[in-house]
């Protein structure tokens, strides 16, 4: 395997990247800002794909892309959980909750129907029925 020359520094977020996610075919990669923001980036060159997503009121702890790649979830500090179409970049729906604290940790079942979240010792499951 053989690694392509990246840019070594990717400008375009402020505030320390907290974590970080490939979409789904490879095209994109997202990140997660401690600002409260998410921007999507391309993969090939480093650069920053539209404007920056914004909605959390606290740090993004945890973000994921669907499996088809039409939607990524974020969970945050604000102990809630969003969802956004991947292509234009609007929130879909409001912001889930339920969790009392952090949500530190996201994802989704392989067949897209199911996003699991962490917060602490909480584990929460939302069905597509929910979304």
């Amino acid at each position: 395997m053989s690694w392509s020359a990246w840019p070594l520094e990717w400008i375009g977020q402020d505030g320390g990247v907290r974590c970080i996610c490939y979409s789904p075919h490879g095209t994109h990669i997202v990140t997660g800002s401690n600002d409260g923001t998410i921007q999507i980036w391309d993969a090939k060159t480093g650069a920053v794909v539209g404007e920056a997503l914004k909605g959390h009121t606290s740090s993004i702890q945890s973000i994921s892309y669907s499996p088809d790649g039409q939607n990524i979830t974020s969970g945050s500090y604000d102990s809630t959980i969003q969802i956004w179409d991947a292509e234009t970049c609007a929130v879909v729906g409001k912001p889930l909750k339920g969790h009392t604290g952090p949500v530190s940790s996201i994802a989704y079942s392989p067949d897209g129907q199911h996003i699991i979240s962490r917060s602490g010792s909480m584990l929460l499951i939302v069905s597509d029925n929910t979304i």
